[in-house]
């Protein structure tokens, strides 16, 4: 048997990091998943799915993701039912999430130096396209 789920889609609101009696962590998000094609007026919709994940996985999770993050996720599809306030069946088709890709790129602190140009900070190469006095002696090899 194989219950396998691969995802890669933006978060819909911030995970959100609960706690079991037992101490646990666990967090769960939504995630909007573009379809690969578009409907009749050629607008191209999404399905959004829950997704759950357990332990330090979902504190880090929540730790470096937010609303709007572009993530990949692994896990496998579970459906759990419980009875509501009402004594009605309520059945909830979640993503067990058991790892995580984050795929937003890393924002980075920008400087501007004095030719106008955009540079990281600690950046050897950033002098302006000046040339730089190596010797053999910095060089690694």
């Amino acid at each position: 048997m194989i219950n396998r789920a691969v995802l890669v889609g933006r978060l819909t609101r911030d995970p959100e990091l609960k706690y079991t009696t037992n101490g646990a962590a666990v967090a769960s998000f939504n995630l909007a998943v573009n379809r690969q094609f578009t409907n009749s007026q050629g607008e191209r919709e999404a399905d959004f799915i829950n997704c759950v994940m357990w332990r330090k996985a979902a504190e880090i999770f929540c730790n470096y993701t937010h609303k709007g993050s572009l993530v990949g996720i692994d896990g496998r599809i579970q459906i759990r039912s419980y009875e509501n306030q009402q004594g009605q069946r309520v059945y909830v088709t979640e993503v067990v999430t058991e790892n995580f890709s984050l795929l937003d790129s890393k924002p980075k602190e920008h400087q501007q130096n004095n030719a106008g140009q955009v540079s990281t900070p600690g950046d050897p190469f950033a002098n302006g396209g000046q040339s730089i006095d190596i010797t053999d002696e910095d060089l690694p090899f």
